[in-house]
C-alpha cells in the first residue's frame, strides 16, 4: 500500500493524511483524533515515520478503529507500532491475528467519548465512530463520499450489501450532535456537518 508523506491538521485534536493508492483507483483518507485517553487512529494508513512522530509525539494511542471489512489497510501494522488493540465490528475484527482485534457492540462506548455505531448495508462490518469533543465529529468509511464528480453522497449502490437499508441506518447518525464529518474517501466537512447530512437523508 503506498505511504502518505505528509498529515494535514484539522483542529488541536484532529488531523488527517491521504494518499492515492493506484491498485483501488482511489484516494485514501485515515484519521487521529486526540482524547483524553490518547489517540485514536481511523482507518490508518502508512505515514512516513517523521510525520507520524510529529503527530502522536509521546502522546498513548488507545486504539485503531476500523470501519469496514475493506479498510483493514495498516490497523494491524500500527496495532504492532504502538501496542494497541484494534477495535472492529465483530465479523471484521475476525480477520486479524487472534488477539489483536475487538469486537465491539453498536453504541458502546470503547473510550471516552469515543462509540461505534453499526451502519448495515453498506460494506460488510461497516461502523462509524462519534467523538464527542468539541461538538462532535463523525467519521464514517464507506457509507458515506466527499469526491468529485459526485460530491457529498451515498456509497453508490453497486457497492453496497443492500443500499435502501445502508440509507435506513445513516438516519441513525443523526442521533449524534456532531459538526464534522470526515471520510474514508473524500474531503472532510468541518461545519454544519450534521445539517448537510440531514437534508442529504431527505
Amino acid at each position: 500500500m503506498p505511504r502518505a508523506s505528509e498529515f494535514l491538521q484539522l483542529a488541536p485534536t484532529l488531523a488527517l493524511w491521504q494518499v492515492y493508492d493506484p491498485a483501488v483507483k482511489s484516494d485514501l483518507f485515515a484519521t487521529a483524533a486526540k482524547t483524553e485517553a490518547g489517540f485514536f487512529l481511523v482507518d490508518p494508513i502508512s505515514l512516513e515515520p517523521s510525520a507520524l512522530h510529529t503527530l502522536i509525539g509521546s502522546n498513548q494511542v488507545a486504539g485503531i478503529l476500523v470501519t469496514n471489512s475493506n479498510h483493514l489497510r495498516a490497523a494491524e501494522a500500527f496495532a504492532e507500532k504502538f501496542a494497541a488493540p484494534v477495535f472492529a465490528a465483530p465479523d471484521v475484527a475476525g480477520e486479524f491475528a487472534p488477539g489483536v482485534a475487538r469486537p465491539i457492540s453498536d453504541a458502546a462506548k470503547i473510550g471516552p467519548g469515543v462509540s461505534p455505531i453499526a451502519l448495515p448495508g453498506a460494506a460488510p462490518g461497516e461502523t462509524a465512530f462519534h467523538f464527542e469533543d468539541d461538538g462532535g465529529t463523525m467519521v464514517v468509511g464507506d457509507a458515506l463520499i466527499n469526491f468529485e464528480p459526485y460530491g457529498f453522497t451515498f456509497l453508490p449502490a453497486k457497492y453496497c450489501t443492500d443500499e435502501k437499508e445502508m440509507r435506513r441506518s445513516l438516519r441513525r447518525l443523526l442521533d449524534w450532535p456532531f459538526q464534522r464529518l470526515l471520510f474514508a474517501h473524500g474531503t472532510p466537512i468541518l461545519s454544519s456537518a450534521r445539517a448537510r447530512l440531514e437534508t442529504l437523508l431527505r
